[in-house]
């Protein structure tokens, strides 16, 4: 079943602005993808870098998402939607970067909505949500969404 921007939007009433074309169909991937100062990375890429701590406490995704993460000074929200009990989530892990946010576990396809961003959608799969960092020189910094 091909989801658009508009289906997912309207499904989880998370709003998208309007200069975005809702008829898109929304991509599914199974490896990496950036969305502004988020990347989601699949967890057998960066497995040897990350830890679950030993009581980690795994929720599930409810149907109206999980805030991953927000930008800068209030700005727009990341939000991590699925069909309910497909996808369960944690912010109990952490790598030795000390950029993971958290990792979620889904069973279907789930998606990754933003505002400005518009969506993707992640295959099935175990997937490392980081914050992402740009260097300037010797320097590094979070991206700024």
């Amino acid at each position: 079943m091909t989801v658009t921007l508009a289906s997912l939007s309207q499904r989880t009433g998370l709003a998208v602005l309007d200069h975005l074309e809702r008829s898109a169909s929304i991509p599914v991937v199974d490896g990496l993808q950036a969305q502004g100062d988020l990347i989601v990375i699949p967890l057998s890429v960066v497995a040897p870098s990350v830890r679950f701590w030993h009581d980690a406490d795994w929720t599930d995704v409810p149907p109206e998402g999980v805030e991953l993460l927000r930008g800068v000074a209030g700005g727009n929200p990341h939000t991590l939607v699925a069909d309910p009990g497909t996808c369960r989530w944690t912010t109990d892990v952490s790598d030795s970067d000390g950029l993971a946010i958290g990792v979620f576990k889904a069973s279907a396809v789930v998606y990754l909505l933003h505002p400005e961003h518009g969506a993707t959608g992640c295959a099935p799969g175990v997937y490392v949500v980081r914050r992402q960092r740009e260097h300037e020189g010797r320097r590094a910094r979070f991206v700024a969404d």
